[in-house]
């Protein structure tokens, strides 16, 4: 964790969550990239990703350490949907300004539109959870503030007494439910109550220990400090966990969800699955390769993949959409240390900088036009969620595959795409890359977000964040100030709150 370096200054920093509970400290090299501390909270944490802010300022995983400066206090982690988590596509963007006041476009009967809760989002905002159709701000006294579809969680006055204070996660499904984890380690739902909203039937069992909470499309999974694990939501989804029940009684240290089924991972390596069989709630197949050394696992819409210790890969589920990798298990067996997805298809990131991909060869599971530049020195793959991926090389170069009319083929900015890029980002149609020189480059769904012409004078510097939704994109300039661009009615037309978002903004949510 701790990082050494002759030249400059150390840093000593800890990070805290939203309670102050600490996670983790330590010592630091001023030249470092903050991208080492978001490290080593994902290391406290597997599975989960996260936002780091110092004071109400998010940083960013690009920024040096030094641009802290001296004597800072605790930096605060703010923990989001990881990796293996499914984005939960909004029609509407949230932006948090410094003052923890929020502002709200887009779709406004999708949440677009807080007018109903304004005047208690003026201030002490720390973060915006989506759950597709609403919306959920927590406030640095751990109190939670809703609003969107009334029937999908925008509305939570049936358990508002109980969000008033104390609140240091919430969940959202894509079913249209919440859930909230209180610093007691009870658990506070609403929503849409088959998908996860109504926990009553659990509730006893919720009031106390849950560290983390995790969710597939209709349900929800309660991790709690002794290693146990609670579902809720549709039955079928994994809601009902009762057939596996005594093998979630302890150990557990990570739950992934993916469209409707859940995969668990135990403290000595083993996974335990259960939901929809054909989504990868029946891990029968592949069982025997299951019972140790799995550090991580992750899920598309419809299959998983679990890394080992040994850098091999496991894959179960609807075999089409990746379930089965026999077609490169040889490159399989050793090496990977990261997998990816898009909707229905996989890629894995191996210690040597090469990327290997399978499942649905229109979601990007075949990327065999372009193998031979994935050969060495990818440092990041990103899927969307509709068939397409971006890899960013060491170099700052960037390659696509895929569904050529959603991010698949970026031909057309080729040029634009040699060098310099640091980060890739996605709308469920489209890409857009932020550059070393803060400029932003898109492609993929003109209507999506992959056309930015409209707005392009205007990204060509500065620009420190890219959020996508559904079908648009919201870039945070350097400045506080707010670019959208892509489908007007998902927030890409940012006009009705253009003079809110000239100035202030830390972050946008989606």
């Amino acid at each position: 964790m701790a990082s050494s370096n002759n030249d400059g200054r150390s840093l000593d920093i800890t990070l805290v969550d939203m309670s102050g509970q600490e996670i983790t400290k330590g010592t630091w090299h001023g030249h470092c990239k903050t991208h080492e501390l978001f490290q080593a909270a994902y290391n406290s944490k597997p599975g989960y990703l996260c936002k780091l802010l110092h004071g109400s300022r998010e940083l960013s995983p690009q920024s040096d350490l030094a641009s802290l400066g001296q004597g800072l206090g605790p930096l605060t982690v703010v923990w989001i949907l990881g990796a293996d988590q499914k984005k939960q596509w909004a029609h509407a963007f949230a932006a948090v300004k410094s003052d923890g006041s929020v502002i709200t476009w887009g779709d406004s009967d999708l949440g677009g539109d807080s007018s109903r809760v304004e005047h208690r989002l003026q201030e002490g905002v720390v973060q915006v959870v989506c759950a597709g159709p609403a919306f959920a701000a927590v406030k640095s006294d751990g109190s939670v503030i809703t609003w969107g579809d009334a029937a999908f969680g925008g509305d939570s006055s049936s358990v508002e007494q109980r969000l008033q204070e104390g609140v240091v996660q919430v969940v959202g499904n894509g079913g249209g439910a919440f859930a909230a984890v209180k610093s007691d380690g009870s658990v506070i739902t609403w929503g849409k109550a088959d998908d996860g909203g109504d926990s009553s039937r659990t509730e006893h069992r919720l009031q106390e220990g849950v560290e983390q909470v995790v969710g597939n499309y209709h349900v929800f999974a309660a991790v709690k400090s002794d290693g146990s694990v609670i579902t809720w939501g549709r039955d079928g989804c994994g809601g009902d966990s009762s057939s596996i029940e005594h093998r979630l009684q302890e150990n557990v240290v990570q739950v992934v969800g993916n469209g409707q089924a859940f995969a668990a991972v135990k403290s000595d390596g083993s996974v335990i699955t259960w939901g929809r069989a054909v989504h990868g709630g029946d891990s029968s197949r592949v069982e025997h390769r299951l019972q140790e050394g799995v550090m991580q696992v992750v899920g598309n819409g419809h299959a998983f993949a679990a890394v080992k210790l040994d850098g091999s890969v496991i894959t179960w589920g609807d075999t089409v959409s990746g379930g089965d990798s026999s077609r490169v298990e040889h490159r399989l067996q050793e090496g990977v240390v990261q997998v990816v997805f898009s909707g229905r298809a996989f890629a894995a990131v191996k210690s040597d900088g090469s990327v290997i991909t399978w499942g649905h060869s229109d979601f990007g599971g075949d990327s065999s036009d372009i193998q031979h530049r994935l050969q060495e020195c990818v440092v990041q793959v990103v899927g969307n969620g509709s068939g397409a991926f971006a890899a960013v090389k060491s170099d700052g170069s960037v390659i696509t595959w895929g569904d050529p009319n959603l991010g698949g083929d970026s031909s057309r900015l080729e040029h634009r795409l040699q060098e310099g890029v640091v980060q890739v980002v996605f709308s469920s149609f489209a890409f857009a890359a932020i550059k070393s020189d803060g400029s932003v480059i898109t492609w993929g769904d003109s209507d999506a977000g992959g056309d930015s012409s409209d707005v392009e004078h205007r990204l060509q510097e500065g620009v420190v964040q890219v959020v996508g939704n559904y079908s648009a994109f919201a870039a945070v300039r350097s400045d506080g100030s707010v670019i959208t661009w892509g489908d007007t009615a998902s927030g890409g037309d940012s006009s009705r709150v253009e003079h809110r978002l000239r100035e202030g903004v830390s972050g946008c949510f989606s």
